[in-house]
């Protein structure tokens, strides 16, 4: 090799450890974390209808049926890619789709006295009523909400708290937030989901010696442990004082409250003319 190829090639080299060793921590020091931005899906154009035509958790159902932005939401819910979200991003955005048909159910057939009322015939529920009808086309599928709720919902995250938050366009249903789920707030709206319902009379009554709770607790009952003490266990953290000592003992009666299926709609729903 000649001095001019020695040369070349022991600069190149010194050049070479001097870019690692700049490159490289120091002792003690810790290398930063890499940071991805969270895959998320766009909800706010429901969370507008939402805050614009839910008050105290009574839907206007006329205003979602006449408004063309509601309508391209439940486009952009077809539309939507889950790829790369994490949990609490998904059961957001199927909360928000099973919400957001259950609207559309009752807009679609003009319903305003109770969802029940939906896929009768000679007054009886044909096979599973509205709920089977497969009206839900989101993320490339096309569902029923039954099955959002139980083959998706319930099967894939095993989180009590959604039956908070699934509201079956009934008065005895959990409120309807006015605000759409996002998966950054989810563990806010869902725990303050479950203190209005759990304190809310007409639907429970807990801070009794004997309390009666809403039929959903019956329902499902396994999603919410297999014997009252787990069941009072799981109640009490909405609690305070004797209430919550109360539930976490297990020692209490219990009786289940009747169920109102009457639609909960605003008292303007109807009034305007078609």
């Amino acid at each position: 090799m000649t001095f001019m190829l020695r040369r070349a090639s022991e600069v190149a080299y010194r050049w070479m450890l001097a870019a690692l060793l700049t490159a490289a921590p120091l002792a003690g020091q810790s290398v930063p974390a890499q940071t991805t931005a969270r895959v998320t899906v766009d909800h706010s154009a429901f969370d507008r209808l939402l805050r614009a035509h839910v008050t105290d958790g009574l839907v206007d159902y006329d205003a979602f049926r006449d408004a063309a932005a509601f309508r391209r939401y439940l486009t952009s819910l077809e539309r939507a890619s889950l790829a790369g979200t994490d949990d609490d991003e998904r059961l957001a955005f199927w909360i928000n789709v099973y919400n957001a048909y259950t609207i559309q159910l009752i807009v679609s057939h003009g319903e305003r006295e109770s969802i029940r009322n939906i896929d009768r015939t000679l007054g009886v529920l044909r096979l599973k009523g509205p709920w089977s009808e497969p009206i839900v086309r989101a993320a490339g599928r096309t569902l029923s909400l039954d099955e959002v709720e139980h083959r998706i919902i319930r099967k894939e995250f095993h989180e009590p708290r959604i039956h908070f938050a699934l509201v079956a366009a009934a008065k005895g249903s959990p409120p309807l937030r006015s605000e759409a789920y996002t998966g950054a707030e989810l563990e806010r709206q869902l725990f303050d989901q479950g203190r209005r319902f759990l304190t809310d009379t007409t639907k429970n009554q807990i801070e009794t010696k004997f309390p009666r709770l809403s039929p959903i607790f019956t329902y499902y009952k396994s999603d919410f442990g297999n014997s009252r003490s787990e069941l009072g266990g799981y109640l009490a953290m909405w609690f305070e004082g004797d209430t919550k000592k109360r539930l976490e003992s297990g020692r209490f009666g219990l009786r289940e409250l009747p169920f109102d299926w009457s639609l909960n709609a605003t008292a303007t729903t109807g009034a305007r003319p078609r």
